[in-house]
């Protein structure tokens, strides 16, 4: 069967990156959360990037502090993850709206968030204002393996989500590709 074009406005539907994830910043006052679907690993070291701006609460502390959290959230939390982002930090205490627990960072003043599945406190090292994209320096990382759900949430970018499922190992044949350590 041939291909069949598709809109090139929604091609982005087919690499969106994930998995989803919240920020929080605090702004010296007030914690808040966002969440965002556009995210990158710019390479094996801990440096990623995501994409914001002005229309997000969140950004104008997050270009204030320059720091932030990214926490990754699971599958049992998709609709706290929804609800997070279709509201915002102006009129809502996203953390008291949606069940999340702060717990105190050790590099950065914005929190952590309990119920997710890792965070990583981040330093933000340039803001390319042109495509609204925010580098990210990784400060320290953590991850609860106690949790029972550790599957994360993928956005499309039409509203639906696909879920992390089996995970295949190919170490071995990968070895020689790999950072030490890894």
């Amino acid at each position: 069967m041939p291909m069949k074009r598709m809109p090139l406005d929604h091609a982005f539907t087919l690499i969106e990156p994930g998995p989803v994830t919240l920020i929080t910043t605090h702004d010296g006052k007030n914690s808040n959360i966002m969440t965002i679907t556009w995210t990158m690993v710019m390479d094996f070291s801990p440096r990623f990037a995501i994409t914001t701006g002005p229309w997000n609460h969140s950004y104008a502390a997050l270009s204030a502090t320059r720091e932030c959290v990214i926490a990754i959230p699971t599958l049992d939390l998709i609709d706290k993850v929804v609800g997070v982002g279709t509201c915002s930090g102006a009129d809502t205490d996203k953390f008291q709206q949606f069940g999340f627990t702060s717990m105190a960072a050790e590099h950065v003043k914005a929190p952590l968030i309990r119920e997710c599945l890792a965070n990583i406190e981040c330093r933000v090292v340039d803001i390319i204002e042109q495509h609204n994209i925010v580098v990210l320096d990784g400060l320290a990382a953590y991850r609860d393996d106690t949790r029972q759900e550790k599957r994360t949430l993928h956005a499309v970018g039409d509203g639906t989500f696909i879920v992390d499922g089996r995970r295949l190992n190919r170490r071995k044949m990968m070895q020689p590709k790999l950072p030490e350590g890894v």
